[in-house]
């Protein structure tokens, strides 16, 4: 909570337990909600546990307005141009979702593309997860710096990338090339990743330039969604460093 409060989460209210034990967390909380002008409301645990849907509150309920998705095009051609004119320091680099469905995922990729330097997260409009509170929660903040973008057809969008010049790197534990060997962390990149259970779509898969894998040590393991997207962002900005 006080992360998402001192990141500058657009908020309706703060909802705050009655007779809630006023620890630095809570004061902290309450001080930036008055600073910023955010109404404080005394509410009562059975309405927070309905407004969190039972999730894990400790109290505290920022409520927020609908999040705003930008257009996946939009955002990809205004980031690409923006870097073309040297406004932006490093290329365009986004992560896109095949099939993800629990916000908490979504919320520790837009984490780890804020952690390091990224400029979006795609998701597509049917049957993928969206900005949700547990998103938000999960993000630390993050998603106020980090854009999501909705794209109508995930498929679509990817051939429009590579249109505009940015590759994209499919991830899967059977890839054609293995991550330290990537060639391409310098350039425009998307990195798809798929679901843990089903992996990246057929036809995903056919419109990706690349599918790179994770070296692991047994071949029994797996990596789920988040932690396989931050270990390539940290591996692409680790050689855009080098180079």
């Amino acid at each position: 909570m006080v992360e998402a409060l001192r990141a500058g989460i657009p908020a309706k209210a703060l909802h705050i337990a009655i007779r809630i034990e006023m620890d630095d967390r809570v004061k902290e909380s309450l001080k930036i909600a008055a600073e910023r002008g955010i109404p404080l409301l005394e509410t009562g645990k059975p309405e927070l546990d309905r407004m969190t849907d039972d999730a894990i509150h400790q109290g505290l309920v920022l409520q927020i307005p609908p999040y705003e998705y930008q257009d996946a095009y939009d955002l990809a051609e205004e980031t690409v141009e923006r870097w073309k004119k040297g406004h932006v320091s490093n290329a365009p680099l986004f992560v896109a979702l095949d099939g993800i469905t629990d916000p908490r995922n979504l919320g520790a990729i837009i984490r780890s593309v804020s952690a390091f330097s990224g400029h979006g997260v795609i998701v597509p409009e049917r049957r993928s997860v969206g900005v949700t509170a547990s998103a938000w929660k999960t993000s630390a903040g993050a998603a106020v710096r980090v854009p999501v973008a909705r794209a109508a057809n995930l498929n679509s969008a990817l051939k429009q990338f590579k249109n505009m010049g940015i590759f994209v790197l499919g991830l899967d534990g059977d890839g054609d090339v293995s991550l330290p060997d990537l060639t391409l962390a310098a350039e425009p990149v998307c990195i798809v990743v798929g679901s843990e259970g089903k992996g990246l779509s057929r036809l995903v898969r056919e419109n990706c330039d690349q599918i790179v894998s994770i070296p692991i040590n047994s071949a029994m393991e797996s990596l789920n969604a988040s932690m396989a997207v931050g270990i390539s962002l940290y591996e692409i900005s680790r050689q855009r460093a080098v180079k």
